[in-house]
């Protein structure tokens, strides 16, 4: 095989594995949300309604992170090793409150009192969320030892758990009726707050944090770009203030969604030609042609099926949630759907 094509196929698998993990952290980070905001939530029937909002979809959401690492493991073998090797814990973590949460979500249903279980399913919901902000400052900060990194991987890992809530709170708007959706209105102008200064703590540090994110930020074909997506997040930041306390309905969720694509733009643009700024770049990171190409024909196919099956459930259980003594979805024209037991 022609060792030019090399570049090409390693540089497309950079940009496929990150629209992978904007697929998830987008589709899971809502449902991580919500987990930890029912950590606050003292009504049950509002618990229960916030678990039959993602009841249908939580699991295969988390269907995208399986396939991001053995993505991973395939076309950047090294990137993964290190990953591993040096956030061992952070993982270990993750993959602790993904497996809390998915436990305590199925035994809630047969359980008489269901509190103990959404304690673990808001607890696990937490867990995980840290547990990735951590491992996104560690990465963007090259691994960075001493209290400035680990100061990075705190603040980080809290603007994650931020940007997650907001997410959910928002999702929750959209899907939510009555009293619930007037608490989730609440929740989203305080983690919209929340967030924008948690990124804005990050933007300040990170140029201490990463010598190469630096660099980039302030290369003159790079910055245009990064302007732009500075404007298109504070006009997502206004909208979401705005649509949230005008009764909007989708929009806050929408604008939400954009909000955390533009960032993992600009992060993406931020660490490029890196997979770990200072360590290893794209190319060194990649495996050989032969592999990049064989896995492009199968993630070829595989992803259309993914994203076909997502947009499918989420078209079948469309509408709101009306939640009074128990939960039953409606349809746009609030004609019942489906009830919750």
């Amino acid at each position: 095989m022609d060792r030019s094509l090399q570049p090409l196929l390693a540089n497309t698998w950079f940009f496929l594995l990150g629209l992978i993990l904007a697929f998830y952290v987008i589709t899971d980070g809502f449902d991580l949300g919500i987990g930890i905001l029912s950590l606050v939530t003292r009504r049950e029937n509002h618990r229960s309604a916030m678990f039959e909002s993602i009841g249908h979809v939580w699991d295969a959401n988390e269907t995208w992170l399986v396939v991001l690492g053995g993505a991973l493991f395939g076309a950047f073998p090294a990137v993964y090793a290190t990953v591993l090797s040096a956030m061992y814990g952070p993982v270990m973590f993750m993959i602790g409150g993904l497996i809390l949460r998915g436990a305590s979500f199925e035994f809630r249903h047969a359980a008489r009192n269901k509190r103990g279980w959404d304690w673990a399913f808001g607890a696990g919901s937490l867990i995980a969320a840290l547990a990735q902000g951590a491992i996104l400052g560690q990465l963007i900060s090259g691994f960075s030892a001493g209290w400035i990194g680990l100061a990075f991987s705190a603040v980080a890992a809290l603007g994650v758990v931020s940007g997650y809530v907001l997410m959910g709170a928002t999702y929750l708007v959209m899907k939510t009726s009555g009293s619930l959706e007037q608490v989730s209105r609440r929740h989203a102008r305080k983690a919209i707050w929340t967030t924008v200064v948690m990124a804005g703590i990050l933007t300040l540090a990170t140029p201490f944090a990463s010598i190469e994110v630096r660099s980039a930020w302030f290369d003159p074909q790079r910055m245009p770009v990064f302007v732009v997506l500075g404007a298109i997040s504070l006009l997502a930041f206004l909208y979401i203030l705005r649509s949230a306390r005008r009764g909007g309905v989708r929009g806050p969720f929408r604008a939400s969604v954009l909000l955390f694509l533009v960032s993992f733009g600009g992060l993406a643009l931020s660490i490029y030609p890196a997979m770990i700024p200072g360590h290893v770049t794209i190319l060194q990171a990649a495996s050989s042609a032969p592999t990049l190409l064989f896995m492009l024909i199968g993630i070829g196919m595989l992803l259309p099926v993914m994203i076909g099956y997502n947009a499918y459930q989420y078209l079948v259980f469309r509408g709101k949630i009306r939640v009074h003594d128990e939960a039953e979805f409606i349809a746009d024209d609030a004609e019942p759907r489906a009830h919750a037991h």
